[in-house]
């Protein structure tokens, strides 16, 4: 690691020490600032469901980076401080506004879309089949489209943090104490995830992963044509078919991110995008959205419609819109779903990019890919995807951000969203009131938009969890 990277490591560390104090205390509101001292200028705004991680998009909007930096920089950081949800190997999607965007839609988001995949040519042979692994991918579209940072900036924070080790969080202690059991049965996950005693890591232990930090050193050097077509590639499914996943080289090649067309919802004066289908999560908060704007009150008959039309989409298919216009739908009730983690970033232009993503499972398969450090994302042929769900209003006329919520929860997810974006809208507060469990939510909002009132732009992790929220300079 040359010794720039070693720098932003110590700033980021440092930082993280009062992120991780104040873990739970996330929500809206202001920094103090001395009396006779102007507060410094409006850099944007985070929410990450992990402190450090969060810290380091913060570090990304203080150098210069807008909101597609920030996220990506958020999402590889996540790989590494919260590898339960996010990572290498599994995938998930993105909302991205763009306030310099002209035309007729003037900045109306657009989708990018890298859920974890079933591979198209292995995936058959293995006794834990594993997803294709989309992250890296759906990250490196996400910044040749927006991104003004060199990429391998972004990739650095993840990568001395993986090799230098981080803190255990809180969010992650818990998800180890859930799956210890079958997680370290692996012998590579349990020499990751397990302390001296052989009990899963606690909170405040160091997680180091140096094979992880290779693979990014390796990412960051030779770029993501490596990581899904060369010798970084091979590398990867000779390991992930060692480790039961079944994937082939043909495989990562054949898989990629798409751009897609959100569903949009008009609310009074602003317009609100969400995640397309596949993304299915987004098509429930779009429909449960549509029924809070009518009738505030009826929460449960929301969630109710949610879980109709994602049970109707995964049934057969077919137009999103057209679901959402269906006046009734069988009644249904969805499976256990799996695990995500959602994210926002917002900058002082007010561009603003909303993620959820997910490894399919807790710790996805289990495994990891030996001398990659890549924890494979399970299969969805083998589990069903998650709700992937977020959220963003801009007003058209104005061309300004208004406010983006992100989700996740299992099958909580998609009602996060639609409660968390309803409540903001009407009471011009980011995440007045929790939204209903099991759903987390994360939120920034401007009350009365940006890029023209920055003083009116708030942010607030969901209080149940253990997450991070900045707005400021």
């Amino acid at each position: 690691m040359t010794q720039q990277g070693a720098r932003r490591f110590v700033r980021v560390a440092l930082s993280a020490s009062l992120a991780l104090a104040l873990i739970g205390c996330g929500g809206p509101g202001k920094p103090a600032h001395p009396v006779n001292r102007p507060p410094p200028p409006f850099i944007g705004a985070v929410v990450s469901p992990e402190p450090l991680a969060g810290q380091v998009a913060r570090l990304v909007l203080s150098e210069g980076g807008n909101a597609a930096d920030a996220a990506v920089a958020l999402a590889f950081a996540l790989a590494v401080t919260l590898p339960s949800r996010a990572g290498l190997g599994g995938g998930g999607g993105c909302l991205v506004y763009d306030h310099a965007t002209s035309g007729p839609d003037r900045g109306a988001p657009e989708a990018i879309l890298f859920l974890p995949a079933t591979p198209p040519v292995g995936g058959r042979g293995g006794d834990r089949p594993a997803a294709v692994p989309m992250l890296a991918r759906g990250l490196y579209l996400l910044h040749a489209r927006y991104g003004r940072l060199p990429v391998e900036q972004l990739i650095g924070d993840a990568q001395a943090m993986a090799r230098l080790g981080v803190p255990v969080s809180q969010a992650l202690a818990e998800d180890l104490q859930a799956v210890a059991g079958p997680l370290l049965a692996d012998p590579d996950a349990r020499a990751v995830f397990a302390g001296p005693s052989g009990a899963p890591l606690a909170a405040g232990q160091t997680l180091v992963q140096p094979d992880l930090s290779a693979t990014l050193s390796q990412l960051r050097l030779n770029g993501i044509t490596d990581f899904y077509s060369g010798a970084l590639g091979q590398s990867i499914a000779s390991a992930a078919t060692e480790a039961g996943g079944g994937l082939t080289l043909a495989d990562l090649t054949r898989s990629v991110p798409a751009l897609g067309t959100p569903i949009t919802v008009r609310a009074g004066i602003n317009r609100v995008a969400f995640l397309p289908p596949p993304a299915d999560g987004g098509l429930a908060a779009a429909a449960a959205f549509s029924d809070l704007w009518r009738n505030p009150d009826d929460v449960a008959g929301a969630e109710a419609r949610a879980d109709s039309i994602v049970a109707a989409w995964r049934a057969s298919g077919g137009d999103p819109q057209a679901l959402l216009a269906a006046k009734t739908l069988p009644p249904a009730t969805l499976p256990a779903l799996p695990a995500s983690a959602a994210f926002a970033t917002l900058d002082a232009q007010g561009n603003a990019v909303a993620c959820a993503v997910t490894m399919n499972n807790l710790f996805g398969t289990g495994r990891i890919a030996p001398g990659t450090g890549i924890l494979l994302a399970a299969a969805p042929a083998t589990r069903p995807l998650p709700l992937l769900a977020a959220a963003i209003a801009w007003n058209r006329n104005v061309h300004a951000f208004r406010a983006a919520v992100a989700g996740s929860g299992q099958n909580g997810a998609s009602a996060a969203v639609a409660v968390g974006m309803a409540n903001t809208l009407r009471i011009k507060t980011p995440m007045p009131v929790p939204v209903p469990e099991p759903g987390r939510a994360q939120v920034i909002a401007c009350s009365r938009f940006l890029p023209t009132a920055a003083d009116s732009c708030a942010a607030a992790t969901d209080p149940r969890g253990h997450g991070y929220a900045f707005s400021g300079g």
